[in-house]
């Protein structure tokens, strides 16, 4: 669904584009010009798809086309795309997300009530509730996986979000007892627990850490469709 939806945005992504260069005008688009700054452009349309991904997965929801487990897991992923999206574009020219917005005419009133509010629509106060697990537990495990891409590797950086990540799973009492991601992470989080709070992942350690941490949380997507 999430899948289908992320293509289904970047399609408005790029048709938008093309109508942007083709009725405001190339002043419109100098900031984000391909020639003058490719890197900025593809910033934007991270964002733009994201913000439009979000906007489709809340009418799914709205419609009933997805279960409230598979668009707490998918909102609450796309809320942490989106604070990494806004900050690579955050700027002179784009201090808010309304900002933007209303300069590239996206209308999408859903999503951003999701983003101001900063939690998937089936979240509720409450720390014990089902849906707040599961948008934790994803969030833990993206908060994780990126920082291990961005090269943050001391135990005492990386150890505290798998511990919180461990502790939520086990919270969460529709997991079976013997779910291969949680035994993948108590894996992990008892090799960190053996080493000094300097001590560093080497590259060897970092690619099958990620390489376990991805399928730990694809298998917690299945389990969720499941």
């Amino acid at each position: 669904m999430l899948g289908f939806l992320r293509l289904k945005a970047e399609g408005d992504c790029k048709a938008r584009d093309r109508e942007m260069q083709g009725s405001v005008g190339l002043g419109q688009l100098s900031c984000c010009s391909t020639r003058g700054n490719p890197t900025r452009f593809d910033n934007m349309a991270e964002l733009f798809a994201v913000v439009k991904t979000l906007q489709a997965l809340e009418k799914a929801y709205i419609k009933d086309c997805v279960s409230p487990s598979e668009y707490t897991a998918a909102c609450s992923r796309l809320l942490v795309q989106y604070k990494a999206a806004f900050k690579q574009v955050q700027g002179a020219e784009v201090g808010s997300i309304d900002d933007f917005c209303r300069k590239y005419r996206l209308d999408c009133p859903l999503a951003m009530e999701r983003i101001k509010e900063d939690r998937p629509i089936t979240i509720k106060d409450d720390k014990g509730n089902l849906n707040r697990c599961i948008a934790d537990i994803v969030s833990l495990f993206i908060t994780v996986m990126d920082k291990l891409r961005l090269e943050i590797r001391a135990m005492d950086e990386i150890q505290p979000d798998l511990r919180e990540l461990m502790e939520t799973m086990n919270r969460m009492s529709h997991l079976p007892p013997d779910f291969e991601g949680r035994e993948k992470v108590n894996l992990w989080l008892q090799k960190l627990s053996n080493m000094s709070a300097s001590d560093e992942l080497d590259d060897s350690q970092v690619r099958q850490m990620l390489f376990d941490l991805e399928s730990a949380y694809n298998a917690f997507n299945r389990f969720l469709h499941s």
